[in-house]
C-alpha cells in the first residue's frame, strides 16, 4: 500500500506536522530507500525505509528520535520511573527517556567511551561500560527496573531478554528494537547486509514475539521504526509488559 510521503512522515512520528514534513522534503533532507525525494506528494510504499539527513535534532543521536516515536505511538509514561538502557551506545534512548521524565537510567554497553559527554555528567545516569547484559551481576543494579529499552546488534533479542527480566519489577515494561538482519538465519541476509523481503522481516518479528511471550511477557504492540538502521535495514519496536508471576517460568 502506498501513501503520500509527507503523510507517512507524520504518521511515523518523524515530524509533528505536514508543514514540517513538506519543508524537510523540499530541502532535500528526506531519503526513501536511499534516494532523495523533493516532492511531498510523491506516493511511496508504507513500509519503505525512510531516512532524515542533515536535520538538527534535540537528542544526542537519532536513536532518541526513534524512541520518541515509540513512546508517542504506544502512549508510554516515563515519569519518575527507573530505567535501564541496554546497548546504550551514544545515549539516544537514554537522552530521550530523561527528557520524558525518568528519574534514573542505568546505561549498559559492551563498548567503552561511547556515551555522550552531557549524559556522562548527568547525575541521573549510572554508566556500566564494558559489560554484556548476559553476564551482569544482580548486585550491580540495586534498584528494580520499571522500564528497559534494548537496542543491540550482532545478537538475537531472544538471547538477551531473559537476562533483562532478572532486573525487572512486577509489571515492568520493555521497549526493544527488533533488527531482522540479526534475527534471520544464516544465508537469509541479502546483499549489503539488508533484509529486503518484507514477508521475511514480518515472519522474523512474529517469531521473536512468540519467543519473548514464552518468557512471561505480554505484547502491547509492534511498530516499524520511523528511521531505518544505518545500512538501510527496516527495524521494528516491540513494546511488552512483564507479568511478575510468570517471570520464572
Amino acid at each position: 500500500m502506498k501513501s503520500r510521503l509527507d503523510k507517512i512522515l507524520v504518521d511515523r512520528g518523524i515530524v509533528q506536522s505536514r508543514e514540517r514534513a513538506q519543508a524537510l522534503i523540499m530541502e532535500g533532507r528526506i531519503f526513501v530507500e536511499g534516494i532523495p525525494i523533493t516532492k511531498s506528494g510523491v506516493m511511496v510504499e508504507d513500509s519503505a525505509a525512510i531516512e532524515v539527513r542533515g536535520e538538527d535534532i534535540h537528542y544526542v543521536s537519532r536513536g532518541g528520535i526513534k524512541l520518541e516515536a515509540a513512546i508517542k505511538h504506544f502512549n508510554i509514561s516515563m515519569e519518575e520511573k527507573i530505567a535501564m538502557d541496554i546497548g546504550s551506545s551514544t545515549g539516544g534512548f537514554t537522552d530521550c527517556m530523561l527528557q520524558h521524565g525518568v528519574k534514573k537510567v542505568y546505561c549498559i554497553d559492551v563498548g567503552y567511551g561511547q556515551l555522550a559527554w552531557k549524559l556522562r555528567n548527568d547525575p541521573r545516569v549510572i554508566l556500566i561500560e564494558r559489560t554484556n547484559i548476559r553476564y551482569l551481576g544482580r548486585e550491580k543494579i540495586p534498584d528494580e527496573i520499571d522500564i528497559a529499552t534494548v537496542d543491540v546488534s550482532f545478537i538475537s533479542l531472544i538471547k538477551v531478554i531473559p537476562n533483562v527480566l532478572e532486573f525487572m519489577k512486577e509489571n515492568g515494561e520493555i521497549i526493544a528494537l527488533i533488527k531482522p538482519q540479526f534475527e534471520v538465519g544464516k544465508g537469509e541476509v541479502g546483499k549489503g547486509g539488508i533484509v529486503k523481503d518484507e514477508t521475511k522481516r514480518l515472519k522474523t518479528v512474529e517469531r521473536v514475539r512468540e519467543n519473548l511471550e514464552s518468557l512471561g511477557l505480554q505484547t502491547i504492540g509492534v511498530m516499524q521504526s520511523p528511521i531505518s538502521g544505518q545500512k538501510g535495514n527496516i527495524e521494528y519496536f516491540i513494546y511488552m509488559k512483564l507479568k511478575f508471576a510468570d517471570r520464572n517460568r
